[in-house]
């Protein structure tokens, strides 16, 4: 696989370009984090009233509990304590539920700004980069296979523009047809860095093959 251009300067930006999308990526993974506890703060006071009132059913519960124990008028006694424990349990739960909404809502807005934030870069940048690992990764394996590199010529006879092409040879299609390998090399060399890739080095041939 070539995952990064042979080119310096193309090279330079894709290194640039990743670097820029993991860097943006921490930063707002961190972004999210602040944002989650800032939120979270909130649920503080939903918090304390579920604990105190739990404390709370607690404790009146355990006191008609020991009111009940009176013999013939415990069990008038403790029923007004039983109603209160139900009321702060109530109570309790209500906090509870609050602490657990803004918990959510802490979740839901830390994790949806980070994948939104990601994404609005790697949505762009991303499919760049997959182009160009498959384009040149297929590109080297012809690379590999043909030492003379006629397709990439070819090539580029067939998609190059002619002002192009002239600066390479007057009659750049007849000296691939010749087998001239400068020429040749020189029509691959064009096709070859649009894909990101070098000319393979070898011992430079002049004239035809």
């Amino acid at each position: 696989m070539t995952f990064y251009s042979d080119i310096p300067a193309r090279r330079a930006r894709q290194l640039a370009g990743d670097l820029w999308l993991v860097g943006w990526t921490v930063a707002w993974i961190w972004i999210a984090v602040k944002l989650h506890g800032l939120i979270m703060s909130l649920a503080a006071p939903g918090q304390a009233i579920s604990d105190g009132a739990t404390s709370l059913a607690g404790s009146i519960t355990s006191a008609g509990d020991a009111l009940e124990g009176i013999p013939l008028v415990g069990e008038g006694l403790s029923a007004p304590f039983d109603g209160m424990s139900a009321a702060a349990g109530a109570i309790a739960a209500a906090g509870q539920a609050e602490a657990d909404a803004v918990a959510s809502l802490a979740m839901f807005t830390s994790v949806s700004l980070a994948v939104l934030a990601f994404a609005s870069f790697a949505a762009f940048w991303i499919p760049i980069r997959v182009a160009f690992v498959r384009k040149a990764s297929a590109a080297q394996q012809f690379v590999d296979a043909n030492e003379d590199l006629d397709l990439f010529a070819l090539r580029a006879l067939a998609r190059q523009p002619l002002h192009v092409l002239a600066r390479i040879d007057d009659d750049p299609a007849g000296a691939w047809r010749r087998g001239d390998r400068r020429i040749i090399d020189a029509l691959a060399e064009l096709e070859l860095r649009e894909e990101g890739l070098r000319l393979p080095a070898r011992p430079a041939i002049e004239g035809p093959r």
